[in-house]
């Protein structure tokens, strides 16, 4: 029996996956329900806006992060639930402290232009695209969580997607609930 109300999420993928469309979805759809309260948390604006980085990679324009930092950051929400994390990294998570990790996947051609529309560099837009070929973020996932059904993967091309996804989540929302409360 889970001692939280609510489950913690996380959200990754390579960066131009949804994470974020899919995460403000989700914070939209359940929070119109009187009895969810979910908080978004964006962790890379956490890792900037808290300093929770040991400095700024020029090479790979990114922060390096602190994980001990933002794991002493994110605990105490962690341990109260309704958190949906929008993260590219799932390993550095306890894998008590998530009860869903989602990783979305996409087209390395949509995602091509996705991440040329930010303006990432050539180099940064093939280094994602790599990452999103190989499946490096599932990959990680699934190491770091090996409980069966705690990562799922799904698809983020389009809108479509989008609503299937967030339907998706509600009824694993609604199965949770049935048997952690």
């Amino acid at each position: 029996m889970a001692s939280r109300k609510l489950p913690n999420i996380l959200i990754t993928g390579t960066p131009g996956t949804g994470k974020s469309t899919l995460a403000l979805s989700l914070l939209e759809s359940l929070n119109s329900q009187s009895d969810n309260k979910f908080s978004h948390i964006c962790v890379g604006d956490l890792v900037k806006h808290k300093d929770l980085h040991i400095g700024y990679n020029q090479q790979f324009q990114c922060y390096d992060v602190d994980d001990d930092k933002i794991l002493d950051e994110l605990e105490p929400l962690l341990d109260l639930g309704g958190c949906i994390l929008d993260w590219h990294c799932s390993e550095i998570f306890p894998e008590s402290s998530l009860d869903l990790i989602i990783v979305l996947r996409c087209d390395h051609q949509i995602l091509f232009k996705r991440l040329e529309d930010r303006n990432y560099t050539p180099e940064k837009i093939n280094e994602n695209n790599d990452a999103e070929i190989f499946g490096e973020c599932l990959h990680e996932a699934l190491e770091a969580f090996p409980n069966p059904g705690q990562v799922v993967e799904l698809d983020s091309e389009n809108l479509d997607n989008l609503e299937s996804n967030t339907d998706r989540f509600i009824t694993w929302l609604q199965s949770w609930k049935s048997d952690n409360l």
